[in-house]
């Protein structure tokens, strides 16, 4: 199988102090400029994290969510950060389900709003590491959308979602984006600036907080927002590929990061990645996590129990080298960004944000010109569900950055993706070619990708009928899906370079080296070293 980039068009970047990678290069400068002066990693993640929430508000931004991993160095675990909003005090579902849907609404609608955590999340990861000042962390990000940006050829293709979308008059100005095109976003920069201070309730009861109300009729109340959205929690480990890989814990799914790479693990997995055998175990251990995620993702989960070897190890044994596994019987891309950072002193960040779907709820408000995601869509309107819809409620989360550190507790690899449902199985596949094919950061992320989808599926329902799910293959290699298929796999081929497949960025640590790569199929993404 060949890569979907060569080795002279694509590689990894090396640097001895520090590296940013992510979906955008005015970001990675932005968070390493942050590193020269003195800033932590964790300095550097936010400010990237704050470009990126001005450039690409098609695929994030601060009326989103936030998930985060921090190494520190020396310590027996990393901190883990749930900026993931919370419904307003107007949730009801009896209403809803009186309104006869079928599911959460996917755009326009306040109930699949949650207030939106990414402020707080900066805010919180600022308040424990940060070590310049806040202002001077955002000024890049508010310089770019006072004065404007070079809008990417992503971001323009992405603005066709945007006709009959109220307030987007900064995008739509000359009427369709083109790529280059300047775009000022003036309302996000006066958001921006008001945080300068360090404080919450500039953003969360000033104009944003105002227009949210006004926007839910009924839905959030003052109240509501007055309450912060962040919370430090345990993280999530195992042992796999001879390494501990950490993640979040529920209402995120990254205990399916951890499970189906402990399920791969007792697998005789080969080294070499282009073997039909590699992605077959790699699906299949992927498949045996995740087919009965509806039924137990939710906020109150039990992540130890949900990566207990005993509920896994039946799980894996019920894969076999020749045949697709039969899964227990009873019970649209997303559109996020993943960026990581790491600084001299070896402190490391995974951090995800996140709209949910393309441009979120196609909701941007009138003044500040934010556009809120659409993450209620995880919950369930079934109210015997422990996810169901409701107050003060937080909704199955597809956000699942990693960490991997070796058995002294020391960073190897920062590795995450965007890519809704896909989030998981691309991950595993990334850690799969670092730890067992030993490939570089850029071999790992220029190599071709699979994914399950389900027969209609919008990129965040893919479990709902896992027995019918298909095996997405990225590019053309008919004898790949020919091995694939003979062993009882549904198999559908994509073209390569394809967004489906996510947005990933690997930091990956050795010895005094740092060398990384950020996502290939994306025209403007960055690794940056320092």
């Amino acid at each position: 199988m060949k890569d979907i980039h060569t080795a002279t068009s694509f590689s990894a970047v090396s640097a001895p102090n520090g590296m940013v990678c992510s979906v955008d290069d005015l970001a990675s400068r932005a968070g390493v400029s942050l590193l020269r002066k003195g800033g932590t990693a964790v300095d550097a993640a936010i400010g990237a994290s704050a470009v990126l929430a001005v450039t690409n508000q098609h695929m994030c931004g601060v009326g989103g969510d936030l998930w985060a991993l921090v190494h520190v160095p020396g310590r027996d675990r990393p901190f883990a950060l749930n900026a993931s909003g919370r419904a307003g005090s107007g949730a009801d579902l009896e209403r809803l389900r009186t309104d006869g849907l079928p599911t959460m609404p996917f755009h326009r609608d306040p109930r699949s709003i949650p207030i939106p955590g990414c402020v707080d999340g900066w805010l919180a990861l600022h308040e424990r590491f940060g070590s310049l000042p806040l202002g001077q962390i955002l000024d890049d990000a508010i310089t770019l959308a006072t004065e404007g940006f070079p809008i990417s050829l992503e971001c323009a293709a992405a603005t066709a979602l945007l006709e009959n979308v109220d307030h987007v008059d900064d995008y739509l100005s000359s009427g369709k984006a083109e790529a280059g095109q300047i775009i000022r976003r003036p309302g996000l920069g006066e958001a921006l600036k008001g945080l300068e201070s360090g404080s919450r309730e500039s953003f969360y009861l000033g104009t944003f907080g105002q227009e949210l109300i006004k926007f839910g009729g009924g839905e959030f109340t003052e109240q509501d927002l007055r309450k912060p959205q962040a919370d430090w929690v345990v993280p999530l480990s195992i042992e796999a590929f001879g390494h501990r890989v950490w993640s979040l814990p529920p209402n995120s799914q990254g205990y399916l990061c951890l499970s189906s790479a402990w399920i791969a693990d007792q697998l005789a997995i080969p080294r070499d990645p282009n073997d039909a055998l590699f992605w077959h175990f790699l699906a299949e251990a992927s498949l045996q996590a995740a087919f009965d995620r509806p039924e137990v993702l939710h906020e109150h989960a039990d992540g130890a129990m949900l990566l207990d070897p005993s509920r896994l190890a039946p799980r894996a044994a019920a894969i076999s080298a020749d045949r697709t596994s039969s899964l227990p019987s009873g019970t649209n891309d997303g559109d996020t960004i993943y960026l990581n950072a790491i600084d001299k002193d070896r402190m490391g960040v995974s951090l995800i944000q996140s709209n949910a779907s393309g441009w979120g709820a196609l909701v941007f408000l009138p003044e500040s010109g934010i556009s809120l995601h659409n993450r209620g869509i995880g919950f369930s309107i079934d109210p015997t569900s422990p996810a169901a819809y409701g107050p003060g409620r937080r909704p199955p989360h597809t956000l699942a950055p990693t960490l991997v550190e070796n058995s002294d507790g020391e960073l190897v690899a920062l590795v995450g993706t965007m890519g809704g449902d896909s989030q998981p199985q691309i991950v595993l596949q990334l850690l799969a070619r670092l730890l067992v094919a030993g490939q570089d950061p850029a071999e790992a992320l220029a190599a071709a990708r699979w994914r399950f989808a389900g027969p209609e599926s919008n990129g965040f329902n893919t479990w709902a009928e896992p027995s019918e799910v298909i095996l997405e293959i990225e590019g053309s290699n008919p004898q790949l899906v020919s091995a694939l298929e003979n062993r009882g796999h549904k198999v559908r081929s994509l073209p390569a370079n394809n967004g489906a497949f996510g947005h990933a960025h690997i930091i990956k640590v050795q010895g005094e080296r740092i060398s990384g790569a950020a996502e290939p199929r994306v025209s403007t993404s960055g690794a940056v070293g320092h």
